[in-house]
This record gives C-alpha cells, sequence and structure tokens, in this order.
C-alpha cells in the first residue's frame, strides 16, 4: 500500500489532469464563443459536450470488474493527449465554418468520453485507496487537483490566447496531462483492489438489473433521503453554469482580464476554499459543513443578481467587485464541493467503489448538464438579473432536502448506537 503522502499526490496528479480539458470546456470556451457573438441559447446547448460525465454510469461496472484501475487510467491519460494534440492543428479562425466546428465538436465529445472512463477508474481507486480518516484530505486534494487543471485549462488558455498561437496553447495542454501521467505509472497497485465480482453480483449489473443496483438508495430512509440531496444539489450550478461567464464578456472584460482575473484568480480562490474546507471538516461534522457551506453558496448567488441587475441598469459597477464576487462563488463552491464527495465516498461500498460513486457523481452531472443545456434559452427569454433571482430562491428551496437528509441520518446513527 502506497504511503499517505504518495496517495495524496497521486490523486492530485490524476485530478488535475482530468481538469485540464474539462477547464476549458467550461470556462474558455464560452467566453470564446460570446465573444464570437453566439447567443446565450446555443452556448448552453454545448452542455452536451458533457454528457459522457452523464452517463458514464452505465460503463462504470465494467471497469469495476476488469483489471486494475491503473490499467484503465493509463490508456485513457495517453487518449487525452493524443485529442489535445490533434486539436492544436485545428484553426481557430475555422471555427466559424460548420464543417471545422463539427470537427471540433466531436474532438471535445470524445476527450469528455475518454476523461469521464478515467474518472470512473480515480475514484474507484480513491475509495479503495483512502480510510475513513483520510477521505475529507484525499477529496481535498482531488478539489485542489482539478481547481488547478481549471486555472491552466480554463484561465491560462483565455490570457495565452493573446499572446501564444492556437497549436503552441494546446501542445502545452497535452504536455501536462502527459507530465500527470508519471505518478501512475509508478503505482504498485495493490492485489486486494483487482476485484472479481461473485455471479450474483455479476447479475446486478445486467442492463435488465439496474432496478436491482439502484435498490441500495432505497433500502433505509437515510440513504434515500440521500438521493434526494443527490439530485437537488447541482440545480442552482446547471441553472447558472452558462450565465456567468458570457456576464462577464457583457460587462466588458476582455479575454486576458477573465483568464487572470475571473478565472485564474477564481480558481486560486477555490484552492483556497478547498484546504478550508479539509481543514474544517477535523472540527465540524460532515452534515453541518454541508449546510453552512450550502447558505453561504445562495448569498454568493445574490450577489451575482445584483451584479446583474446594476448592469441591466446600467448602473455604475466597480471591476474589482466582479473579480470579488466571482472569487467569493469559487470559493464556496469548492467548499461545497469538498464536503459533497466525501460525503459521496462515504456512501461507497468497497467492493463496487468505481460504480456507487460513478452512479452518484453522474446523477448530480446529469442535473447540472440537462438544466446547463436549458438555462441559456430561459436567460434570453427573462435577462440576467431576473433569472439568476429565480436561481437563488431555487437554492433556498433546495436546503429542504439537506435538512431531511439530516433528520434521517441522525436517526439511523442513533438505531445504530442503540443496537
Amino acid at each position: 500500500m502506497p504511503s499517505t503522502r504518495n496517495i495524496y499526490l497521486l490523486l492530485f496528479s490524476l485530478y488535475w489532469a482530468q481538469g485540464l480539458p474539462v477547464g476549458f470546456m467550461t470556462h474558455a470556451l464560452p467566453v470564446i464563443l460570446r465573444a464570437q457573438g453566439v447567443s446565450l441559447a446555443h452556448i448552453g446547448g454545448f452542455g452536451l459536450l458533457m454528457l459522457p460525465w452523464s452517463i458514464k454510469i452505465f460503463w462504470a461496472p465494467w471497469v469495476d470488474r476488469f483489471g486494475h484501475y491503473r490499467s484503465w487510467i493509463i490508456p485513457t491519460q495517453l487518449l487525452s493527449v493524443l485529442v489535445l494534440a490533434g486539436l492544436s492543428f485545428l484553426p481557430i479562425q475555422a471555427l466559424n465554418q460548420p464543417e471545422y466546428l463539427l470537427v471540433f465538436f466531436i474532438a471535445l465529445l470524445s476527450m469528455n468520453l475518454v476523461g469521464a472512463t478515467q474518472d470512473i477508474a480515480t475514484d474507484g481507486l480513491a475509495v479503495n485507496l483512502l480510510n475513513s480518516q483520510q477521505q475529507h484530505w484525499g477529496n481535498t486534494f482531488q478539489v485542489i487537483g482539478s481547481r488547478l487543471g481549471f486555472i491552466v485549462g480554463g484561465g491560462a488558455i483565455l490570457w495565452a490566447l493573446d499572446w501564444l498561437d492556437w497549436q503552441s496553447t494546446f501542445l502545452i495542454l497535452a504536455g501536462l496531462v502527459l507530465l500527470n501521467t508519471l505518478p501512475i505509472l509508478w503505482l504498485k497497485e495493490p492485489q486486494r483492489l483487482k476485484h472479481t465480482p461473485s455471479s450474483t453480483q455479476a447479475e446486478t449489473f445486467r442492463w435488465q438489473k439496474i432496478k436491482d443496483y439502484l435498490t441500495y438508495f432505497y433500502q433505509e430512509q437515510s440513504l434515500a433521503a440521500w438521493f434526494t440531496v443527490l439530485i437537488t444539489f447541482k440545480i442552482a450550478d446547471g441553472l447558472a453554469g452558462p450565465l456567468l461567464k458570457p456576464l462577464m464578456v457583457d460587462l466588458g472584460l476582455t479575454f486576458s482580464q477573465i483568464g487572470i482575473y475571473v478565472t485564474m484568480l477564481g480558481a486560486v480562490a477555490a484552492l483556497i476554499g478547498a484546504g478550508l474546507a479539509g481543514f474544517s471538516l477535523k472540527y465540524v461534522s460532515r452534515e453541518h459543513a454541508l449546510v453552512g457551506f450550502s447558505i453561504l453558496k445562495i448569498f454568493s448567488l445574490a450577489a451575482y443578481a445584483w451584479l446583474a441587475l446594476q448592469y441591466e441598469a446600467q448602473g455604475p459597477i466597480e471591476t474589482w467587485l466582479i473579480y470579488l464576487i466571482n472569487a467569493a462563488e469559487d470559493m464556496i463552491s469548492a467548499m461545497l464541493l469538498v464536503v459533497m464527495l466525501t460525503l459521496v465516498m462515504q456512501y461507497s461500498r468497497k467492493h463496487l467503489a468505481g460504480t456507487d460513486f460513478t452512479f452518484q457523481v453522474a446523477l448530480m452531472a446529469t442535473v447540472s448538464g440537462g438544466l446547463y443545456s436549458l438555462s441559456g434559452i430561459f436567460a434570453d427569454r427573462l435577462g440576467y438579473g431576473n433569472y439568476l433571482i429565480i436561481i437563488t430562491l431555487i437554492a433556498i428551496l433546495c436546503l429542504w432536502t439537506i435538512f431531511r437528509w439530516i433528520k434521517y441520518f441522525k436517526q439511523c446513527n442513533k438505531n445504530l448506537t442503540n443496537q
């Protein structure tokens, strides 16, 4: 078994590699499209690129069943390198031509398919390597790694496009993913992590037996309540996703300003938030942290709603205030994510680590991605301000599912203690 330090470094490198291409698609791409005059509705449609992250549960059982997790991670990372290198030869100036745009879309969709598969294996590896006392720090390094990927893949890309050509920028991204593949090459994965399911377990994963698998999340009230938290957790993020970066463009910020002071500064704030969350979980229970950070998230959404109303009223807006609101929202989102992923790991069974973790995360991604694709249409009709107010109110309503889960969670723990 690797040392605790090496486990954290390994997870950090894998999630950093994963965050590089995702950072480009979620942070840089909407800005580039908006600068070219693409509507919010069409930008929201690019949420379809994230579809593999929502449906990866359908092939997660095969990742659990066949081979070591390492044997999945290495090929998928190398495939990501090849796709990024291939994208470097696609001229950015040609993206306004349908045939080039289609090739670009297919390449990005393929990269997401590969990245989602790497994520299944990495999550399964993490669940098996981390014990209960290490989980919150393991997820802290996961969030730090992925956010660092967002810094480079999102913010640095926008900044670099002002002085580097498209090809050099993508070749650098490919090189960084390759560099982050080195730690997994040196890992000697413990034999016990290779799981061969029994015939009964194998039956569970046949397509007609999916319902049987889902019974795990309904076998007690606490798990059923947790299921509702998974469904509602990403509603606000999904609704707001296509709006925030285009809002920055409409506020008059340049690529460099968005790349450095919005995306990169926001990601640095997220790194700090992830560290604070990992530290706080040593002293605060996971359920209380989830409530506290969710309330802070509501305040950050309200701040964005105020910013949008000021923009639509053509009121004065200090640039530093835009940066501050964005950084605060990114920091709070990272704190929430660390807590949520720690709870997801808590509800993942060891022998089905990749599948359970993937199912829960994919459920959140499905809700977020579906709303992402639709929200641009609503924003076009309602305007930034009114729509963000509605999102803030929805986030407040979603607190009910968290309080309901805590109620049943405490009852379950009490019953176990009395037994």
